[in-house]
């Protein structure tokens, strides 16, 4: 496959030096975007080709305009970032990324430039396993400390209680190796993967595009026991740190990994002419769709040790390796038609509609355009003759456009300005790259909102779960999430027809409906599901406006006064205060009897009122959930984090560093028992 095609070429010779400015600004702002899904979240939305064509593209932007290379470039600096949620770890020795190689004559320009420096050197050449990289130490031969990636450079994320659970993982080693750091792939079989998501599935839970961000998710779950439930497993490929290392290859020490219990590169091959190298590459390409895991190239790796020092490495990539990626199958069709699809989250999605193809091994009549952004980048049009490719689990996507053949009068294609299929505003909420439907009562998004709505986050409605919701939805109970204070009207019928259980089970739902009614205002507020706005955001919201009424009259710039509310939440909560659709719901809801104000609480209610909480450790009998549910029922605000703002910080069993930052910060700690004698109100009825 070329880096870039022969149009791709011709405009950026034409560009001037605004123009390459511009368009360099975008394919960093997305592939910034891109980075971030697929390291952070673990939800890339392109496939690897397709970034590749990206990022080629603004490498040779950046050769041709030199003065206009960034020095955070996404060509320059490694995709990911240590995520805050896990404890963040610095790294010993960097985790770096790849160069990515896609002929014979990027391997031969590599192997000429290694032999240029010492012409006795040979390769290595191993699967690249499609999975999430680990860098794991052991001392005096026992395993210590597991880390992800993170930024590459600096830090990762400790996943050292995920990483003991892993299949393949020896814990313990032989004793005289005094410290030894090494770095594997995480991956899942394509077995197991099918049969996790089928679960899913029927569960109604979210499922996943493919086993490599399935195991990248899990291995960052805060409960070790997902990670053996999932058969989540590791392939070794590199010692990154040993004392003392006696291995003068990197084969030498592949060899006497396998031999401490760890599974290593699967079947690799060392090299020592070009020719070699090629047919290694080529038996591993042959192999990739027979078997049960996911790879997604074929390293090239220089052999020696001390060869490899020499080489050296730049802030991104080595110099002594490179990962050749094997060209998608692709084809050439008409593209029919474009359509916009609307996700459960409310995304709005292009899909191309195509002349049916025939494309490794399926027929292909669909393609995904991602965003807005990717059909401009392409310059994709109705009419076109366009270059689609399949690889992996990933849906068939459009990689090129044949301008050549395009039809006089083709028009640029835009995204709609209004959702499809209800109707509401459509915006980019979070100034990030994708379109979304901003309509609560959205039928595409009904399923996701009403969950949401009645969960303990929002209006704590007791039994209007996942499997309810859906059982309510298919018999036509709920089409609004203000139907659900409608159910008392049909409680015989639900009865008789038994979706929800027998009486007692609607009886007892019916009666949280009715006591969510009650609900101070930021629930209901949290429960709309405005984009940026939680329990914490919504508690501030209505500390400083006491009444829907107040809220709704709110201009962008009353929503900046409340305290952690920045420019593009304020915008969010002003349109979506202003969608008809949200009119006609706060209507209904008033209607039914929801509180709609927060103005007759007194202080007696709410004596927790303006004052913020960190919970850290556990309680006997109280769960963390039900803490910050009393909390904030009686006023309180309950922050994750400590800081100079925190009032208190209540500690319980294996408090941990939160205890020690309120110290240093001088913030009072408590106790349970302190806690319930200085606000003994708050206490439940059943402890008083």
């Amino acid at each position: 496959m070329e880096k870039l095609d022969h149009n791709q070429k011709n405009n950026i010779e034409k560009y001037t030096e605004a123009e390459a400015a511009e368009r360099i600004g975008r394919l960093s702002s997305q592939l910034r975007l891109y980075n971030h899904q697929y390291y952070d979240l673990d939800q890339p939305t392109i496939s690897d080709a397709e970034y590749d064509l990206l990022l080629h593209e603004l490498i040779s932007l950046e050769q041709e305009w030199p003065q206009l290379k960034e020095a955070d470039s996404p060509t320059q600096v490694i995709g990911g970032q240590a995520s805050s949620s896990l404890t963040q770890v610095r790294h010993r020795v960097p985790m770096l990324s790849l160069q990515d190689v896609f002929s014979w004559s990027d391997i031969a320009a590599f192997t000429t430039r290694v032999w240029a420096t010492d012409t006795r050197a040979t390769f290595v050449v191993e699967r690249k396993i499609d999975g999430l990289s680990l860098s794991i130490r052991y001392r005096n031969g026992i395993m210590v400390q597991a880390v992800t990636r993170g930024d590459g450079d600096t830090f990762g994320e400790d996943v050292t209680l995920n990483a003991r659970e892993l299949i393949d993982l020896p814990l313990v080693i032989d004793p005289d190796v005094a410290d030894l750091e090494i770095r594997g792939e995480v991956y899942m079989l394509a077995s197991d993967f099918l049969q996790i998501n089928e679960h899913l599935a029927e569960q109604n839970l979210k499922t996943y595009a493919n086993p490599r961000n399935l195991a990248a998710g899990t291995m960052r779950q805060l409960n070790p026991q997902v990670i053996r439930e999932r058969k989540l497993r590791i392939f070794v490929f590199n010692i990154q740190l040993l004392e003392p290392n006696p291995f003068l290859r990197h084969s030498e020490s592949l060899a006497w990994l396998a031999t401490q219990g760890f599974k290593v590169s699967p079947d690799y091959a060392v090299c020592a002419t070009g020719q070699e190298i090629q047919t290694a590459i080529e038996e591993i390409g042959k192999l990739r769709n027979k078997l049960d895991y996911g790879i997604d190239g074929a390293v090239v790796k220089v052999d020696q040790l001390d060869l490899r020092a020499l080489l050296g490495a730049t802030s991104k990539v080595p110099r002594w390796a490179v990962a050749y990626k094997y060209p998608p199958e692709e084809k050439s069709t008409l593209l029919k038609d474009i359509i916009v699809q609307v996700g459960r989250t409310g995304r709005i999605t292009p899909m191309a509609i195509l002349e049916p193809v025939e494309l490794a091994g399926t027929t292909v009549g669909r393609a995904t355009l991602h965003n807005q952004g990717y059909i401009d980048s392409l310059d994709i049009r109705v009419g076109d003759t366009v270059r689609v490719h399949k690889s992996g689990e990933i849906i068939p996507a459009i990689i090129a456009v044949e301008h050549d053949k395009r039809p006089l009068n083709s028009e640029s294609f835009v995204l709609p300005t209004r959702c499809p299929v209800c109707g509401a505003e459509t915006a980019y909420t979070d100034e990030g790259a994708d379109l979304y439907c901003t309509g609560v009562d959205c039928p595409a998004q009904l399923s996701r909102h009403l969950i949401y709505f009645a969960s303990r986050a929002a209006m704590d409605i007791a039994g209007l779960g996942t499997a309810t919701v859906k059982a309510l939805m298919d018999k036509g109970f709920l089409r609004s999430i203000g139907d659900i204070y409608k159910l008392r009207e049909s409680r015989e019928e639900l009865i008789d027809l038994g979706i929800i259980g027998r009486q007692r089970s609607v009886d007892n739902l019916l009666a949280e409906i009715e006591k969510s009614k009650e609900n101070p205002l930021f629930q209901l507020i949290a429960g709309l599901g405005i984009t940026g706005v939680g329990r914490q955001t919504a508690r501030s919201i209505t500390a400083v406006m006491k009444s829907m009424s107040d809220i709704r009259r709110a201009e962008v710039e009353d929503f900046l006064v409340v305290p952690d509310i920045g420019e593009i939440t304020a915008k969010n909560l002003y349109r979506f205060f202003r969608q008809e659709q949200t009119e006609n719901l706060l209507v209904a809801l008033e209607k039914a009897g929801v509180r709609m104000s927060d103005e007759t609480f007194t202080e007696k209610e709410m004596p927790l009122a303006d004052i913020s909480f960190v919970i850290t450790g556990s309680f006997p009998g109280l769960t963390r959930d039900s803490f910050t549910a009393l909390i904030e029922k009686n006023g309180g605000r309950v922050s994750g984090s400590v800081s100079r703002r925190t009032d208190y910080v209540i500690a319980g069993d294996k408090a941990g560093s939160k205890a020690d930052k309120a110290t240093e910060l001088g913030v009072k700690i408590l106790a349970l028992d302190e806690f319930f004698e200085l606000f003994p109100t708050v206490r439940p009825d059943s402890e008083r």
